[in-house]
């Protein structure tokens, strides 16, 4: 399919439905209903009363993509504007894809089912690198050529965001523009350049609205910089091509997210979905210093959501959802300064309404029965999950982990003393300078977790649940340096591991073991770190049938493996060249030209650290170790306690 003027079907006026060609073919597809729309608070407006039109994708399913909270905050905040107007798209599913193949039906949003090519704005939202294949299905789906380079002004801006944008460059043939940081001022910022540049009379056209965002600092555009390397593979300089275009572009952060409670009138899905549930971001940021972690080091510096205004968004989203769980969301929810009295209040509000309140996993060194008391008060028991990320001491040094297994066992002593029965313990296998030994203390570390649990508990029927997942070094972290851990050595390990626990006598039929194998993660580790080159790797496995590569049934390591030979033969990188090669400092990486606000020194000197296996303190807590993002991006951590109340919320 090819895009023309008035979109991908020129005698299709713009805007139009497309759901009557689509129905006839919803009975011969998996789960029709994900793509029929008309959710609780879903918004469908006029066409021509909008003067800026949003497509909104998450690229996966429906059941994945529709609960995703960054999506649901921008469709929400753009759809209160009366000039602006916001719809949803997902990936299909296969058995779909190829009816509309053979039928002319283009990628159509839920809401309304218009084209997505008709729309100004492509807004695709990457959670993780494994939905690249994804984007390039939904775009020739809607007509709109794979390269932006080949897009004239018919076809909408594409605009990648979410954590994934931090370095776009894998994608960089595919998107116009990347949203770095945090979207809600960012995607109202975008939306007015797009409305004064339409009302301006387009002038310069698709070129103009482009150099437009990229000189306001908005947003990254890609095709105004400049790669050149050096003859070994790694990149000489990256540079600006056109005047005014920053050498630079910073992230976007929101300093205060009492300005922004979304979302407030929440999706709630006619199918099946991953989360049912409303969640509340109490927080965004983190400190904390793990070394692994992407999210916690381009979040930052910490900004606490009040406590009134939790309380707020909670009773107007129950009331206007009828979930039955609230989810209290952030990198470490337990860490809110807070967190004890939203946890009681909430709790108080909601007693006897079979209104339950969860966390995601907790820091060892956050929990306490307490404040699991207070979350399980009005729900039942399920379990409790805690994420020591490494299995010995000394790797949770390196990744700066700072929790002991004595941290760990007193409080699973705790949690099975006072009543759980099920705990979950989140490890990584592949972390920079791990041993076989550093690995197989997990299952030494398990095993004392259910001896100690016996004895606290009093009985026998407790169980724990150990799932481990390959490590992948992310751009902006400390480990952005490291090599990745081949494949063939994860998955030995971790075969080593299972059989050690699955086959103790004592303690197997106690302990449970999931764990994914090493191959997906050499592929996210591609895709995580790689450049411009590696984008004929994606359109080679998306033209080689590649969909859905976050999905373990679908992914196909041969398929990538074969791409990045075919692609590479001949040039001094390959698929090892990009993952399992360890970098130094003079290196230029491909996100360097990207400012997450992270000193490049701090970085290297915490990677040196990690080394050495020297610890940082959380600067919430302790004076500032100078990461840069404060001074740099002009904020400030804001933290609590602000001695307000949760109530009066109306106690029933």
């Amino acid at each position: 399919m090819q895009g023309g003027a008035g979109g991908p079907y020129p005698d299709q006026m713009g805007g139009a439905s497309i759901f009557q060609r689509l129905e006839p073919l919803l009975p011969a597809v998996r789960k029709p209903v994900q793509y029929v729309g008309g959710e609780l608070h879903s918004v469908v407006k006029d066409w021509e009363s909008c003067q800026v039109r949003w497509a909104l994708m998450y690229p996966d399913a429906y059941e994945v993509g529709l609960p995703n909270q960054g999506l649901q905050i921008l469709y929400e905040l753009l759809n209160e504007r009366d000039d602006v107007l916001a719809e949803r798209t997902y990936s299909v599913w296969s058995d779909l894809e190829a009816l509309m193949r053979e039928h002319a039906i283009p990628q159509f949003t839920v809401d309304a089912h218009r084209p997505v090519g008709d729309f100004d704005l492509l807004g695709v939202s990457f959670a993780t690198e494994l939905g690249y294949t994804n984007l390039l299905t939904a775009l020739d789906l809607a007509g709109i050529p794979l390269s932006a380079a080949e897009r004239d002004e018919s076809h909408p801006i594409v605009v990648a965001g979410g954590h994934a944008a931090f370095n776009p460059e894998p994608i960089a043939e595919f998107i116009d523009v990347a949203v770095l940081g945090d979207g809600e001022q960012a995607a109202v910022a975008i939306t007015d350049l797009v409305r004064d540049w339409k009302a301006a009379g387009r002038p310069a056209g698709r070129d103009g609205l482009l150099v437009r965002l990229a000189t306001s600092g908005v947003a990254y555009v890609p095709a105004f910089y400049d790669v050149t390397y050096l003859p070994d593979g790694r990149i000489q300089r990256v540079v600006p091509n056109r005047p005014g275009v920053p050498w630079r572009v910073a992230k976007h952060t929101v300093m205060d997210l009492d300005e922004w409670p979304y979302p407030k009138q929440p999706l709630v899905p006619l199918a099946e979905t991953v989360h049912e549930r409303y969640s509340v971001e109490i927080f965004r940021g983190c400190t904390r210093g793990c070394r692994f972690c992407q999210a916690g080091m381009i979040t930052r510096p910490v900004r606490e959501r009040s406590i009134t205004t939790v309380g707020e968004m909670v009773q107007r989203g129950i009331a206007a959802t009828g979930f039955e769980e609230v989810g209290l969301l952030s990198l470490s929810s337990a860490d809110h300064s807070e967190i004890a009295e939203i946890a009681k209040g909430l709790a108080d509000r909601y007693d006897g309404e079979q209104v339950s309140l969860s966390l995601p996993s907790t820091r060892v060194d956050a929990f306490n029965v307490t404040l699991a008391n207070e979350l399980s008060r009005n729900g039942r028991r399920t379990g409790l999950t805690f994420a020591p990320e490494g299995g010995s001491e000394r790797m949770r040094k390196v990744i700066n982990k700072m929790v002991t297994e004595e941290d760990l066992i007193r409080t699973v002593a705790t949690a099975y003393g006072n009543g759980w029965r099920q705990v979950k313990l989140y490890f990584m296998c592949g972390l920079p300078t791990e041993t076989d030994d550093d690995v197989m203390q997990i299952a030494a570390m398990a095993r004392r977790v259910i001896a100690t649990g016996r004895e606290a508990a009093g009985r026998r029927d407790i169980r724990c649940t150990v799932s481990i997942g390959a490590f992948v070094p992310k751009p902006h972290t400390p480990f952005q340096w490291a090599a990745q851990l081949d494949h063939e050595t994860v998955d030995r390990r971790l075969r080593a591991l299972k059989g050690a626990l699955t086959h103790d006598r004592e303690f197997g039929r106690s302990i449970g073991v999931r764990y994914h194998d090493g191959r997906p993660s050499i592929i996210e580790g591609l895709l995580s770190r790689g450049d411009r080159r590696v984008g004929a790797v994606i359109r080679a496995v998306w033209e080689d049938g590649g969909r859905f590569d976050g999905w373990s049934e679908h992914f196909s390591f041969r398929r990538w493996e074969n791409a990045c030979t075919a692609v590479f033969e001949g040039q001094p990188v390959s698929l090892d060249w990009y993952t399992t090669r360890e970098r130094d400092l003079v290196e230029v990486l491909p996100w360097d030209h990207l400012d997450a606000g992270l000193d490049k020194d701090w970085m290297w000197q915490d990677w040196q650290d990690a080394i050495s296996g020297e610890e940082v303190e959380d600067c919430r807590w302790s004076p500032c170790y100078d990461c840069g993002v404060c001074p740099s991006m002009d904020t400030e951590i804001q933290v609590g306690p602000t001695g307000r109340q949760l109530l009066p919320l109306t106690v029933v």
